[in-house]
């Protein structure tokens, strides 16, 4: 079975580095990327599975980066998970109206439930990846 591809977008190295190697240990292959610009050309090229994403980052946000991905063809069934750092309900609802399929604060959550939330989102359970 192939692996199952994930985007990471996320410009905080150290952070990025800790989920890439986590994520590539649960048998997941991992592309990362570390601002707007490089995640829309990586997500038409990469084809992921599934795009974590950042909200703040250089170049173009993380919600403009959703909007984009929503609204391209090629892209627009693509699964994204938005891990940040903004927990105010306002930024909530707006990735919801742009079409997140999951919201998740940096603070709220541990790499584990990231990993669960990614599983879920991908349609596996537990034992599909061990």
């Amino acid at each position: 079975m192939s692996k199952k591809k994930i985007l990471l977008v996320e410009d905080d190295m150290a952070l990025a580095a800790v989920y890439k190697s986590r994520l590539e240990l649960e048998g997941f292959d991992v592309r990362q990327v570390d601002n707007g610009e490089d995640a829309l050309s990586a997500a038409i090229e990469y084809r992921p599975d599934l795009i974590v994403l950042d909200v703040m980052m250089p170049k173009i946000s993380g919600f403009d980066v959703l909007d984009i991905i929503r609204n391209t063809p090629e892209t627009t069934n693509m699964r994204v998970i938005m891990l940040t750092a903004l927990s105010q309900q306002k930024d909530r609802t707006r990735a919801e109206e742009l079409g997140a399929d999951e919201y998740l604060v940096k603070s709220q959550v541990v790499i584990g439930d990231v990993v669960d939330r990614i599983r879920h989102h991908l349609g596996m359970n537990a034992a599909e990846q061990r």
